[in-house]
């Protein structure tokens, strides 16, 4: 196992969720690796070297190969590194996890994005009828404390900006979209997971998140 982790970098950005999806999942195998910080709009020229197609974060450097998108370096962990799997063995229960992670990626996060920081009322509305509706399918799927059952699994690893960025941005940009009323389940479930200490230290300040995203939401109001 020790030569495995004899040279692991992981090129990441303060706040970012897509980073912190890895740093956890590194953290729940007890993968031991040098963080390596990035920029925004100043990324440099090893990361560029490294994702020259997508130039962005996370990348993760296992013995010089470079692996980029959060979700192929989730699974890349997964096979590399067998204790603590985050994925199950079964095929089609591993199938079924893929497919999750990928409803939260092109569905869920898409939509909340929009649903906060669009300005137009109409466009706003539909965005949130979206999240709505894809908050509500996780709703439905959840059945046990976490999506990978007692233990964490990758599907929660992936909602990670649904558990904690998410409900940070909604009060940044006054929104009521995600509540414990609407959705008890998955509401509670993004309590467990943020405060699950694996997780939970791998979390930036929930406190400088808030500002930024107020920031940003005034600056959009401003440029209205």
């Amino acid at each position: 196992m020790a030569s495995n982790q004899e040279n692991v970098k992981l090129f990441g950005m303060m706040a970012s969720p897509f980073v912190s999806r890895v740093e956890i999942a590194l953290k729940l195998k007890g993968v031991e690796y040098k963080y390596e910080l990035e920029k925004g709009g100043n990324l440099s020229d090893t990361l560029k070297k490294y994702n020259p197609i997508y130039k962005k974060v996370p990348v993760l450097v296992h013995n010089d190969k470079p692996i980029s998108e959060s979700l192929v370096i989730l699974e890349y962990v997964d096979e590399t590194w067998k204790q603590n799997p985050i994925l199950p063995s079964d095929p089609y229960k591993r199938a079924l996890a893929r497919f999750w992670t990928k409803f939260i990626d092109d569905k869920c996060l898409s939509a909340a994005r929009k649903a906060a920081f669009t300005i137009d009322e109409k466009e706003r509305e539909k965005a949130i009828e979206e999240t709505e509706e894809a908050f509500q399918v996780l709703e439905n799927e959840l059945k046990e404390t976490f999506f990978g059952g007692e233990e964490i699994g990758i599907v929660d690893i992936a909602a990670v900006f649904i558990a904690f960025w998410f409900p940070i941005v909604q009060e940044a940009t006054n929104l009521n979209l995600f509540t414990s009323e609407k959705f008890p389940k998955l509401y509670k479930w993004s309590q467990d997971f943020t405060n699950h200490p694996i997780v939970k230290d791998k979390l930036p300040p929930r406190e400088g998140l808030l500002t930024y995203f107020k920031a940003r939401y005034e600056s959009l109001l401003a440029s209205k």
